[in-house]
């Protein structure tokens, strides 16, 4: 699949659009495309993050809110391939300026919609793909 130009939709983010896109669709979506939009959003707030690598991570957060995909999220488990391979190749893009700490604060944000069995499918986001 051929990635967009994703930094096209920086001016679709929004920190509250992204809170009610990301729980509206959270168990829909899955729990490993909900853990590297919470890995990224947490990047986002952190000073340590370069301004490039913040820009980075807008446009790609501001896909997946984006109604206009290359594939629409309202296509049955097709629908959010596309934001899940934006969000992943962000993740190893900026993956070097992510701290340890942000990674636990997604895991434990993601505990409040998923149960354990759910989580334990994430595996390692980098290593996996």
């Amino acid at each position: 699949m051929e990635l967009p130009d994703f930094m096209n939709y920086g001016e679709k983010f929004s920190k509250r659009e992204f809170a009610e896109k990301i729980s509206r669709i959270a168990k829909r979506a899955g729990a490993k495309l909900v853990y590297a939009a919470l890995i990224l959003y947490y990047t986002l707030q952190s000073d340590k993050v370069s301004k490039k690598d913040k820009a980075v991570i807008i446009g790609a957060l501001g896909y997946m809110i984006s109604p206009l995909d290359v594939i629409p999220d309202a296509i049955p488990i097709a629908g959010l391939t596309d934001d899940l391979a934006v969000l992943l190749y962000v993740l190893k893009k900026v993956w070097t300026g992510i701290d340890p700490e942000i990674v636990e604060q997604a895991k434990k944000k993601l505990s409040k919609w998923f149960d354990e069995d759910e989580i334990s499918e994430i595996g390692d986001l980098i290593e996996s793909e």
